[in-house]
């Protein structure tokens, strides 16, 4: 009897999941919104720009570039949290019975691995594009810093090939 109770608690403590699922999906809404609120910040600086109304030393391009990739950044991690809180969903609580034949199977998730593999995933991508948010506020001052820049791109491109050489598209 002992040993029933004791199973009964181990099987019931994966519950406290739910915390972490929860909590997930509150960081990307929170995500989602600090993101879209970049884009919009965006546009009210083009409109500010084209109005004349932005001093005249504003570079435009660069407020936008770098307002639209820290978004996307944040697009990215807010797509690791909901990926995380469904995966731990499906793999600890329960299968969500609400997906029909036409859902995404990004959100499919039914071994530890998987998720693991669609997180790096997507972290790697978070990755390239915060590099690439870094590479457009780097100045290049000489020829040494052009070839850092190309054996790093060199790299990134070397590591997304492998990243999804064993990919079925």
């Amino acid at each position: 009897m002992l040993h029933k109770f004791f199973e009964r608690i181990l099987w019931n403590s994966r519950l406290f999941i739910i915390f972490a699922v929860v909590l997930s999906m509150v960081g990307s809404i929170l995500l989602f919104v600090v993101a879209s609120a970049d884009i919009l910040k965006a546009v009210s600086a083009t409109y500010k720009y084209y109005m004349g109304l932005l001093e005249q030393g504003a570079d435009i391009h660069n407020i936008l570039l770098n307002n639209i990739i820290m978004a996307i950044d944040l697009y990215l991690i807010a797509v690791v949290l909901l990926i995380f809180a469904f995966g731990l969903y499906e793999l600890f609580i329960a299968k969500i019975e609400i997906k029909d034949e036409h859902s995404s199977k990004v959100l499919e998730i039914h071994t530890l691995d998987q998720l693991k593999d669609k997180l790096a995933k997507v972290i790697v991508m978070a990755l390239i594009v915060a590099f690439f948010s870094k590479v457009l506020n780097m100045g290049m001052k000489n020829s040494l810093d052009m070839l850092y820049f190309a054996i790093s791109i060199l790299g990134l491109s070397l590591g997304l090939y492998f990243l999804h050489k064993d990919s079925k598209h």
